[in-house]
């Protein structure tokens, strides 16, 4: 039987890093990899859906408990893709009560691991990936006793290597809010994927969010659970991977 007030938790961090991710602007904690003229956009036959089944968790300040993943190659072009690396980086906080957000460092927030590194930003390496492969995947998430109430933004990204050629896929925290307004909308207002507007990346991936919530708390969040799901990071994702990519369209 499911538990009402996992559900609770899990659906209060979705809504909750609205808050982050729409009101942020996003410094840039840690510089993506450099590329000599930008990254290429996805070749004909590929769409964003390398990062799915991000399954953001819930914790009790001094727990632990990890965020789970899964890595598909989803080209319908017959070619293996290698060097997959999956990134993670908790970048932002928005505190309950109050709403107060703030960029890390934050005191006590919580941290992310695996099996040969841990701090605010960790790295998975998946190898290779045959065409219409998959992998699953995880990092822990490790609080203290005293890591503050509230949601904390992660934001993802994906590297790999094609025909000798590097691409990268980045999820909505690592832009600024100027970046993404100029390469998320058109000038009439109309939904458009620019992403030489984005920092000539590849494509766009989804990210996520850890709610550090203490025992007792499901009946004050539960209030907060109003309004539509407008989660910024994985609706747009939703609504471009649908489209052809290009580096001025959709990726």
């Amino acid at each position: 039987m499911r538990n009402p007030s996992g559900s609770v938790r899990w659906l209060v961090a979705r809504l909750l890093v609205v808050a982050v991710l729409v009101v942020l602007v996003v410094p840039g904690l840690t510089a993506r990899p450099a590329a000599a003229s930008g990254y290429p956009a996805l070749p004909v036959g590929f769409d964003s859906s390398f990062l799915s089944n991000l399954s953001a968790p819930s914790v009790v300040p001094g727990a632990s408990s990890s965020l789970a993943f899964d890595v598909t190659d989803p080209s319908a072009i017959g070619a293996t893709i290698s060097d997959v690396v999956v990134s993670f980086e908790v970048y932002a906080f928005n505190g309950f009560p109050g709403n107060a957000t703030a960029y890390l460092p934050v005191a006590n927030a919580p941290v992310l691991a695996n099996a040969t590194a841990s701090g605010a930003f960790v790295t998975v390496a998946i190898g290779s990936l045959a065409p219409g492969g998959a992998r699953a995947g995880s990092v822990g998430v490790v609080t203290s006793a005293a890591s503050p109430a509230g949601t904390f933004a992660i934001r993802t990204a994906v590297n790999f290597t094609l025909n000798a050629s590097a691409y990268r896929l980045e999820s909505r925290g690592w832009f600024t809010a100027g970046q993404w307004a100029r390469g998320t909308e058109a000038p009439n207002g109309s939904a458009v994927l620019n992403l030489t507007a984005l920092g000539n990346i590849s494509g766009i991936v989804p990210e996520t969010a850890v709610l550090v919530a203490p025992a007792g708390w499901d009946v004050a969040l539960g209030a907060l659970l109003v309004g539509g799901f407008l989660l910024v990071g994985v609706g747009a994702y939703v609504y471009f991977r649908r489209k052809p990519g290009s580096r001025s369209g959709a990726g």
